[in-house]
């Protein structure tokens, strides 16, 4: 009964998303207070029926109940509790039940506390995200229904795939999602202000908030779904270039050039046509993700679905809301005109190039994404476009944008002096080439990749540092010091970001450059050297887990003659699933990972076993934390938060009636 009542208030959501979608519009263009106030009701009543039929399929999961096909599809009486629950957005139709709990979640978000906005603004913007909620649920309903009964009930079901039993990966979609879906209420913003004729500093005061929660649970999801492949795959890697991972990462770059750009929107009231393009363009970004990850046109990890139908559907949501939009956008957007001026030397003028490198860095990924599917389909040539093709293009641009960042951030508004900004650098700028220099004295090879990126890193944290110490004004140490602890939270979140790219791309470059790997057939008790370290192999056992069988090794780990570490590397298989996995072992240090893999058993006895030692691996994630703290702190800025809502009289731009 719990089942029949969550696909009914699935489909109740769908009728009452519908009616959202056009009552408020009407609303809104006649001026009629009441038509426009149903937007507020229907939003939360639309997020609450979600929200039970979400808890409807949570519960058919907790208590394994097999008459339901998708349970039997990825479930398992003896799977732990966690992996049942996490079971729910494990496959094609319950993510997409998640999907549209969070665009439900992020409209009735906007009802909630979007009083400060004017009522046509709010009621644009709740009947936009209602469309897009109403597209999803139709999606779900009539070509991914979770609900679908079992004619013949099995005893058991089939096991959820084992490479999603993992921790890492039981929230890595739901953060993921929270960014993707959350760009969502950035477009319906986009669209309202377009519809409505208002582009102005309260707009871009209010689209920024939920710019920066999105970025942040993208960034946080990404870095999780990265550090699940760097250890659960057992390949070692933290980024392989997959197109399920470059759907994600193209919304999380577009995302972050909407959040530059709009802040130049309600400072200076500039770049209003290009912060509602790249409002419209993050979200098509997250639909062209959707579509990727479940229209079978791809082989993945991480893909979800090969249904060519519920390809189709996507394709026609992606067609209807990008080309809807984008012509809207041709029709008004030349009339946005800019009142702020600024000259070539100044923090808007970064802010431009900012976006600039960011936004063609996604086009890189999307054309190298994109390609091999349209040489397929128009030459017929089947070609892999694989990480050094990625590796060549998007490098010189965040290389760039490293550059960039901390003059950016302490040139002034409107017109500024670049020998001024750079003298107050010199001290980050001599911190980072002396790091270099010492990276390259110190290393064995004469490659550069290591060294820049030391150097690029430590450009860009300390100057976030000097960023902060400009903000203290010219008062003494102590004065400095109180003003720094006072300043914004926005000012602290701009600066602790900025510097987790440092740390990123200190790992990035640490791994790439100074890797060191080993690969060989080792009897138990052998003992051997790698990179310093030495690794002994004592043991083999076999284990039985709660759904699984696991070969266990036992490895010693040691530096010197002092033992630091006992690893146990894993090869499970699971009988339902009938599916192996490698399980990594890892000794986690601040400057470095010894990461092992324990292989295959050999003819002659012995076992094959993958050693490598990862210098600064842990500062890749530690940076990606990092920045979504620094997003976190900028949130919970009360000017974000406040005045976010709040309506400037003066300053909107109004547009021509079509």
């Amino acid at each position: 009964m719990v089942i029949e009542l969550g696909h009914f208030a699935l489909t109740l959501a769908l009728a009452i998303a519908l009616v959202q979608a056009v009552i408020p519009l009407i609303g809104a263009h006649k001026g009629w207070s009441g038509w426009m106030a149903m937007a507020e009701p229907a939003a939360t009543a639309q997020f609450l029926l979600t929200a039970f039929s979400f808890g409807a399929l949570t519960y058919a999961f907790v208590t394994s109940d097999f008459s339901v096909s998708l349970v039997v599809s990825n479930s398992h009486t003896l799977k732990p509790m966690l992996y049942k629950v996490t079971g729910v957005w494990g496959n094609h139709e319950g993510s997409m039940l998640l999907w549209v709990l969070i665009v439900t979640l992020f409209g009735a978000m906007a009802a909630w506390f979007g009083g400060g906005l004017p009522p046509g603004l709010r009621a644009r913007v709740l009947a936009v995200q209602s469309a897009i909620s109403a597209a999803f649920f139709a999606f779900v309903l009539f070509t991914s229904n979770p609900f679908t009964r079992m004619q013949a009930i099995p005893f058991d079901g089939r096991d959820l795939n084992p490479l999603l039993q993992d921790p890492g990966l039981a929230f890595h979609p739901p953060f993921l999602y929270l960014g993707y879906v959350g760009l969502s209420i950035c477009f319906s913003f986009a669209v309202a202000a377009l519809i409505e004729g208002r582009v102005d500093a309260a707009w871009g005061r209010w689209v920024r908030p939920w710019t920066l929660a999105a970025w942040v649970f993208l960034t946080i999801g990404i870095a999780l779904g990265s550090w699940w492949s760097y250890y659960e795959l057992g390949w070692g890697g933290f980024w392989f270039w997959d197109p399920v991972e470059n759907a994600s990462l193209m919304p999380w770059l577009i995302s972050a050039a909407l959040l530059h750009s709009a802040i130049v929107v309600e400072k200076r009231e500039a770049l209003k046509s290009w912060t509602i393009l790249l409002a419209i363009v993050a979200f098509g970004f997250s639909l062209i993700g959707a579509f990727i990850t479940r229209s079978g046109i791809i082989t993945s990890v991480h893909a979800f679905a090969s249904d060519p139908d519920r390809g189709m559907f996507l394709l026609l949501i992606l067609g209807v809301f990008m080309g809807g939009a984008l012509t809207l956008y041709a029709a008004r957007a030349s009339a946005m005109e800019a009142k702020g001026v600024f000259s070539t030397v100044s923090r808007e003028s970064a802010l431009v190039f900012n976006n600039i490198l960011l936004a063609v860095s996604a086009f890189v990924v999307f054309v190298g994404t994109i390609w091999p599917l349209f040489a397929e389909m128009a030459f017929d040539r089947k070609l892999s476009v694989g990480a050094p093709f990625f590796n060549m293009a998007f490098t010189p641009f965040m290389v760039a944008l490293a550059l960039l960042l901390p003059i950016g951030s302490t040139l002034p508004w409107k017109r500024g002096r670049l020998g001024r900004a750079m003298s107050t650098l010199l001290p980050a700028m001599g911190l980072a080439l002396a790091i270099g220099a010492l990276a390259w004295s110190m290393q064995t090879g004469r490659s550069a990749l290591g060294p820049a990126g030391l150097a690029l890193g430590t450009w860009l944290i300390s100057g976030a540092v000097v960023d902060l110490w400009l903000r203290a004004g010219r008062a003494g140490l102590a004065d400095r010091l109180r003003r720094i602890a006072r300043l914004p939270r926005a000012d602290w979140g701009k600066s602790v970001a900025h510097a987790g790219v440092g740390i990123t791309m200190i790992g990035v470059a640490g791994v790439m450059a100074w890797e060191i790997e080993d690969i060989r057939v080792a009897q138990i008790g052998d003992r051997f050297e790698v990179g310093g370290y030495g690794i002994s192999f004592e043991n083999v056992e076999d284990v039985q887990g709660p759904n699984y069988i696991s070969t266990m090794a036992t490895m010693g780990v040691w530096r010197g003659e002092t033992r630091i570490a006992t690893l146990t590397p894993e090869k499970r298989v699971y009988p339902v699933a009938r599916m192996p996995t490698t399980e990594a072992a890892l000794d986690i240090g601040f400057f470095r990972d010894v990461y092992l893999v324990i292989g295959d058993p050999q003819e002659n006895g012995g076992w094959a076993v993958r050693s490598y030692i990862k210098p600064f691996a842990n500062w890749i994630w530690g940076g990606a934390i990092i920045m979504g703290l620094g997003g976190l702190l900028s949130l919970s800025d009360r000017r974000v938060r406040v005045a976010a809502g709040a309506r400037r009289e003066g300053g909107a731009t109004p547009l021509p009636a079509e």
